[in-house]
């Protein structure tokens, strides 16, 4: 079931046509992103994968534990805020992949508007 925002609701079981549009799509945005913001590096292909893999992760668990997409143009104030949040995390877990505090929160701006751009849902 979709929610107003073409997200998914809490009660529905994971799909893997969705998660693997939603990487491939979170994967375009990110480099993007990364390439017009200050402060945020990813060092090549790999970084930028497993980068993608751990936002689109992040997303998911945080959609279903908190009912709150990371959609910083979708959810208002908490998206954005958890989007940055999602973005300056995923340096813990991907090596290359660099971004400083204001970069994250630049970042966030910049993938809600590069994600408005591209069709399709990646919601981070």
């Amino acid at each position: 079931m979709a929610d107003q925002y073409g997200g998914t609701t809490r009660n529905e079981p994971f799909n893997i046509v969705h998660f693997l549009i939603r990487f491939v799509v979170g994967a375009i945005v990110l480099a993007i992103t990364a390439a017009l913001t200050p402060g945020f590096r990813i060092a090549g292909i790999w970084p930028l994968i497993l980068g993608a893999i751990v936002l689109a992760v992040l997303d998911y668990i945080a959609s279903k534990l908190l009912g709150v997409n990371a959609t910083p143009f979708g959810r208002g104030i908490t998206g954005f805020i958890l989007a940055a949040v999602i973005i300056y995390v995923t340096q813990f877990f991907v090596s290359g992949y660099q971004v400083t505090l204001w970069g994250a929160i630049i970042g966030a701006l910049v993938y809600g508007i590069v994600d408005l751009i591209i069709p399709g849902k990646s919601s981070m």
